[in-house]
């Protein structure tokens, strides 16, 4: 049995595909998580009942790399199928794909988070695509894959978690490019294009917009719960008064934060 040759006939779909016209998270929100650390927001996610907002896999690709929090640009990797689309062509046909097209959408601090179910062989970015997306101001990446290249993308700076690096370019294996601004998932997490993405050295989460109010508000008491427990453990208190804080050491909280102001 022969497999059909995709030059000769029309595929039965056509790509790049492209989802719906989205809105990017509202700066003043951006702005407010990013005094929010990943371990926060997930833990409060969880405390609304948001159970699934980490991204299972990707780690920093360098150690100690910038914290970033921004809006969600999606890209979503599909397995290849020959009649369809396929990498046999090399890398030039990537550039008629959703991952070429997703880069030329790119705005200034925006956070490109990529479909790849953890391929430890397709090379999602490499040298030239991340260097691209740097120059249009884009501030991070999160990858459920991997990307290639690293030394040099390591040089460019950009903060990207990601599942590993391989030698190959994106479509060599069994992956394909296949469509941007939709919904994707990465990590056994779903994120949605205009999401709020944080991400630190404890990896990345994804937050959806109509929680981030809650979140920025409840979160600088978390902090300072946590501030004050931290004191007290250094002095040697015990853990099970000040860790979660106990109802009994509620009153002490209270007089060290008026202290405090």
């Amino acid at each position: 049995m022969t497999i059909p040759d995709p030059g000769r006939h029309t595929p039965a779909w056509h790509l790049p595909v492209r989802g719906a016209t989205f809105e990017r998270a509202p700066g003043h929100l951006v702005e407010g998580m990013r005094r929010v650390s990943a371990a926060t927001s997930s833990a409060l996610l969880h405390r609304m009942g948001i159970r699934r907002a980490w991204i299972n896999g990707p780690a920093p690709l360098s150690p100690g790399q910038d914290a970033v929090t921004g809006s969600a640009l999606t890209l979503q990797f599909m397995p290849q199928r020959e009649d369809i689309a396929s990498g046999a062509e090399q890398e030039t046909i990537e550039r008629g794909t959703a991952l070429w097209a997703v880069l030329e959408s790119v705005q200034p601090g925006d956070i490109l988070v990529i479909q790849a179910y953890g391929s430890s062989y397709s090379g999602c970015l490499g040298d030239m695509l991340v260097r691209y997306f740097k120059k249009r101001g884009g501030a991070g990446i999160v990858v459920d894959g991997r990307i290639r290249d690293a030394r040099r993308v390591r040089q460019l700076g950009v903060p990207i978690w990601c599942t590993g690096v391989t030698p190959n370019y994106a479509s060599q294996s069994e992956l394909f490019p296949w469509a941007y601004d939709v919904p994707v998932a990465v990590g056994g997490a779903l994120c949605l294009p205009g999401d709020i993405i944080v991400a630190d050295d404890d990896g990345a989460v994804i937050v959806p917009v109509g929680t981030a109010p809650e979140l920025v508000r409840t979160a600088s008491e978390h902090e300072e719960l946590e501030s004050f427990s931290r004191a007290r453990l250094d002095e040697g208190a015990r853990l099970s008064e000040y860790y979660p804080i106990s109802d009994r050491s509620r009153a002490e909280y209270d007089e060290w934060t008026a202290s405090r102001q």
